[in-house]
C-alpha cells in the first residue's frame, strides 16, 4: 500500500519533512482556506502541488483530496441544488486534471468526528483523543438543551452526565464545546450554543430516509464526472457511526455501505475504509467489512479505539484495539495483489496511520491539529509497515 500522511497545509505544525522522515510518499491535504461549496480551481490546486512539491529530496505527491466537502444544502436537500453540484463536479475535473485522482469525502450532518477530550492522559504519560459518553449527553441535553435528546441516553449515562454538569465550571463547559468544533478541522462553521440549534433546527425533518436520497441524489449527480475523469470517490463513514444530537448518521454499518455502493453502481463510487470510525460501533464487524467491499475501497485510514459498555470509546495504539488490524491489513494487501493480477494500473491501495496518540515531543508542542501529531502517527505508521512487510512475505503478496 502507499504509505500516506494528512497534511492540512501550511498552517499545519508538523512539516513535510517529518511526513517524509516517517516513511510517507504520499501527501493527503485539502484546500481548507476554500468555503463550503466554492470551486477548487486549477491554480489553486497547482499552488498547493508545489507547496508539497516545493523540495525535491522529499519526492512527495499529493496522492488524495481529503476531503472536498459536500455543502450543508445538499445533504439537507434544500433549494437549488444545480448550482452546488456543478461546482462540486468543476472541482473534480480540475483536481483530475491536475493528476490527483481520489477524493475522500463524507456526509455527516453538521458535525464532522466527535470526541470529548482531545488530550486524555494515557498510563505511559502520552495522550489520546477520546469520547465520554457521559459528557456527550451533558453536552447535549444540559448544555444543548435538545428537546427529547434525554431518551437517547442509558439512565447510568445521565445520571454521570447530571454529575458532571453539576461539578464543572463555565470554563469546563466552553472547553467542552470548544472539543466538540474541534472535529471540523478544515470547516468555516464554528458553532456557538445558539448558532448549533439552529443549524439542527434546519434538519429537523431530515430523516434517515431522507439524508440516504440526498446522498443517492449527490452521487447521481457528481459519480458520472467522476468516472469519465478517471477519479475515484471515497465516502468517508460515520465518525462515531451513531445518531448525534438527534442528526441521522447514514454510513455507520455494512448496510449503508451496501445502499451507497448499490446506489450508482460505478467503479468511482467507493468507500474510504476507517478502521476506527467503523470499529466504534461494536456492531460492525470492520474485517468482514473489509472483505465485502474489498473492490470498491479506494482509501484507508488504519486506527484503532477500544469500546466500552457505556458507549465511550478510546483511541488505542494502532496494533492493539479492538480491530484485529493484521487480519485487517491482511484483507487489504489481497485485494490490492488482485487489482494487479487484472491489470489495474492504479493497484496499489492509499492508506494512511489515522489519530495516532501525542508521545515524546508532541506533548505540548503546538500547531498539530488534534490527533494528528507527528510522533504518534510515526509509530503507527511504523507498526502498520512491519504488519505489511510480514503478511507481504508470507502471503507472497505485492506491497
Amino acid at each position: 500500500m502507499q504509505e500516506t500522511w494528512r497534511w492540512f497545509g501550511p498552517n499545519d505544525g508538523v512539516t513535510l519533512a517529518e511526513a517524509r522522515q516517517a516513511g510517507a510518499t504520499g501527501i493527503v491535504t485539502a484546500l481548507h482556506d476554500i468555503p463550503y461549496g466554492a470551486v477548487w480551481t486549477e491554480d489553486a490546486i497547482r499552488e498547493r502541488q508545489a507547496a508539497i512539491g516545493a523540495d525535491p529530496a522529499l519526492e512527495l505527491r499529493w496522492s488524495v483530496a481529503e476531503s472536498l466537502p459536500v455543502h450543508e444544502s445538499i445533504k439537507i436537500g434544500e433549494g437549488d441544488l444545480e448550482p452546488l453540484f456543478e461546482t462540486y463536479r468543476t472541482s473534480i475535473r480540475n483536481l483530475a486534471a491536475c493528476g490527483v485522482t481520489t477524493i475522500c469525502y463524507n456526509f455527516m450532518p453538521v458535525l464532522d468526528w466527535a470526541r470529548t477530550e482531545l488530550h486524555h492522559r494515557l498510563a505511559n504519560g502520552g495522550r489520546a483523543l477520546r469520547f465520554n459518553a457521559h459528557e456527550w449527553a451533558a453536552f447535549d441535553v444540559l448544555m444543548l438543551e435538545r428537546p427529547g435528546a434525554e431518551a437517547d441516553y442509558q439512565p447510568v449515562v445521565m445520571e454521570r452526565a447530571r454529575a458532571w454538569f453539576a461539578a464543572s465550571r463555565p470554563s469546563d463547559r466552553d472547553a467542552l464545546l470548544a472539543t466538540v468544533m474541534a472535529g471540523l478541522p478544515g470547516a468555516f462553521d464554528r458553532y456557538d450554543i445558539v448558532g448549533l440549534r439552529g443549524m439542527l433546527d434546519r434538519y429537523r425533518d431530515v430523516t434517515p430516509e431522507r439524508l440516504r436520497q440526498t446522498l443517492k441524489r449527490f452521487l447521481e449527480a457528481v459519480i458520472p464526472t467522476a468516472e469519465a475523469v478517471g477519479l475515484r470517490m471515497a465516502i468517508h463513514p460515520d465518525d462515531p457511526p451513531r445518531p448525534l444530537l438527534g442528526l441521522p448518521r447514514i454510513v455507520s454499518s455494512a448496510d449503508d455501505l451496501a445502499f451507497i455502493t448499490e446506489a450508482v453502481d460505478s467503479p468511482s463510487n467507493g468507500i474510504t475504509l476507517c478502521s476506527g470510525s467503523l470499529g466504534s460501533s461494536v456492531d460492525n464487524d470492520v474485517v468482514g467489512i473489509a472483505r465485502r467491499f474489498a473492490s470498491r475501497i479506494h482509501f484507508a485510514h488504519l486506527r484503532n479505539v477500544r469500546v466500552e459498555p457505556d458507549g465511550s470509546f478510546m483511541e488505542a495504539d494502532h496494533l492493539d484495539g479492538d480491530t484485529d488490524m493484521v487480519a485487517l491489513v491482511e484483507a487489504l494487501l489481497a485485494e490490492q495483489g488482485r487489482r494487479k493480477a487484472a491489470g489495474d494500473p492504479r493497484w496499489r491501495l492509499p492508506m494512511r496511520p489515522d489519530h495516532g496518540h501525542e508521545l515524546l515531543g508532541d506533548i505540548g508542542r503546538t500547531g498539530h491539529f488534534p490527533g494528528y501529531s507527528a510522533t504518534g502517527r510515526l509509530k503507527g505508521l511504523a507498526e502498520l509497515r512491519g504488519v505489511m512487510r510480514a503478511i507481504s512475505r508470507l502471503r507472497d503478496l505485492p506491497l
